[in-house]
């Protein structure tokens, strides 16, 4: 028989099986030997009270054997003839892929960027010579920006397909069992590259075929029907529908499908800088002075509204650092990662303000693009205080509410390096204002937020793409344009790992009910 319930441990306590068993015994008010399994089916960290704990949510077997937590796909090689091309090679497209192929359809995967181990020496030159490769960087490259990231896996997009898969897969291709059970699971980015390459694998090894180093320059489309993709200028490539998973910065996407004639629309999104603080303090605030070595680097959510606008932190890295995550020469975009171990003395976050189409009227010129305009003009401000190169502007949190220049700039994780900067400058005065609103909010919530200590580097800038590729719902495909599929971050309908991964999925269940016809 299965019981559900759950207990409080403390943070050395959560791994030691004996533990757990003495709880649960406890709480249920029967012997150990009683007790034939337990599996933890949620794991999450309280750190309300003075002492952290953690509350598990555990099923209990008596007279029964416990399940695996794990459950494997098979994917088997794919028969028949009936392909589809997908552009882009990050989350939403690699699961894309991988559902094809449980559908028994061949994926022709067609990815910019280079593979996960020649990628690092593109990464290397943004870091160390400051030089942006537009094709391969974090952003563009085998696994995209969700490569090179914290490898966060919390989601809300429970609603929209099966988180629990998403996982199981994660794990059947290298990431440990404890992302199915704990409430905001994460990877780390020293972990990610090898999934990424075992998903690789398994996409080749079941008859699929990736691409890489390949740019669509052009779209087969005749009579509103989409039949194929030109890649690199001159290899035509035909298929029987398309999947567009490009992620959101590939705006030369954007451009092909407006040339063509097909339907883009704007969308709000979000933009600021990233901000740092020691983690230690971070780790003060959050765990009330109490930080053990058992308790992991502290994280933290923040939102408000500032102007009848949202400001909130965004993919807060607890021991990680700041990255270079600009895709051309003459722009400057900042984002965080951490490893698995979240060792790093800095803790970081995203810092940003929402901007909504109606906030656009100097750019109105720009049409739907208005928001893609603005968002380069902020990067290449950005680009130009800093140096003209990847080195960041930036200033003390105490001076930006003061407006006033740092005279010297806090240790930071950014490798490029900062340059003292007046970001009202770099940022307009209506972001840089509800920035400043919004920290002392957050100020009265984390007593410390404000402090010498904490750092703003710019930009923040893509949050989410300013463009939208319209689908129809129920079938998920263009309405003007037959045949392709918009998918994830870069058409608009993603935010994070897990939701590109499900949108990947149901986009690859819909192309395949299209094939079927």
């Amino acid at each position: 028989m299965k019981y559900n319930t759950e207990v409080a441990l403390l943070p050395g306590e959560i791994n030691e099986q004996g533990a757990i068993l003495t709880a649960v015994s406890g709480k249920m008010r029967m012997s150990r030997n009683e007790i034939s399994g337990i599996n933890v089916v949620k794991r999450s960290l309280d750190a309300r009270s003075r002492i952290p704990v953690y509350r598990l949510s555990v099923d209990v077997y008596v007279n029964e054997t416990p399940p695996e937590i794990f459950s494997p796909v098979i994917y088997r090689p794919v028969k028949g003839d009936k392909k589809v091309i997908i552009v882009g090679f990050g989350p939403a497209g690699m699961f894309a892929a991988l559902r094809l192929i449980e559908k028994g359809i061949r994926p022709v995967v067609i990815e910019r960027g280079r593979d996960v181990r020649a990628r690092r020496r593109d990464l290397r030159a943004i870091q160390q010579e400051h030089f942006v490769n537009p094709d391969s960087n974090y952003c563009f490259g085998e696994g995209g920006a969700g490569t090179y990231s914290d490898g966060k896996l919390y989601t809300r997009s429970d609603k929209r397909g099966d988180i629990k898969k998403v996982l199981n897969i994660l794990v059947q291709h290298g990431a440990v069992q404890d992302i199915l059970v704990d409430a905001h699971p994460h990877i780390g980015s020293n972990k990610l590259p090898k999934i990424v390459q075992a998903i690789r694998e398994t996409v080749l090894n079941s008859g699929g075929e990736i691409r890489f180093e390949s740019r669509v320059t052009d779209l087969i489309y005749e009579k509103g029907v989409v039949k194929g993709v030109i890649v690199n200028d001159s290899e035509e490539l035909t298929a029987d529908a398309v999947i567009l998973a490009t992620g959101h910065s590939a705006r030369d996407i954007y451009s092909l499908l407006d040339k063509r004639g097909i339907l883009l629309e704007a969308k709000s999104f979000a933009l600021g800088v990233r901000i740092e603080h020691p983690q230690m303090l971070i780790d003060e605030i959050r765990y009330h002075k109490n930080k053990t070595p058992e308790l992991p680097a502290a994280s933290y959510t923040m939102t408000c509204q500032i102007d009848n606008r949202g400001v909130y932190s965004f993919c807060m890295c607890p021991g990680g650092i700041i990255i270079p995550a600009s895709t051309a020469a003459d722009e400057l975009v900042l984002n965080g990662m951490s490893v698995s171990r979240r060792d790093s003395p800095f803790a970081n976050s995203g810092f940003v303000a929402a901007v909504e189409p109606e906030d656009l009227a100097p750019w109105s010129e720009h049409g739907k693009f208005a928001g893609l305009e603005y968002q380069k003009f902020i990067e290449h401000r950005a680009f130009t205080a800093g140096g003209s190169s990847q080195t960041a502007p930036a200033q003390r949190v105490t001076d930006f509410l003061a407006k006033r220049i740092s005279q010297s700039l806090p240790k930071s994780s950014y490798i490029p390096g900062m340059v003292s900067s007046d970001l009202y400058q770099v940022l307009t005065p209506e972001i840089a204002g509800r920035l400043a609103g919004a920290l002392r909010v957050f100020n009265e919530k984390m007593k410390g937020y404000i402090t010498e200590e904490a750092v703003m580097l710019a930009t923040e800038s893509r949050t989410s793409s300013p463009v939208r590729i319209p689908r129809d719902k129920a079938t998920y495909m263009h309405p003007q344009a037959e045949g392709l599929f918009p998918a994830g971050e870069g058409a608009g309908y993603a935010g994070g790992i897990v939701s590109a991964a499900i949108d990947g999925e149901n986009t690859a269940n819909a192309a395949a009910e299209y094939l079927l016809v």
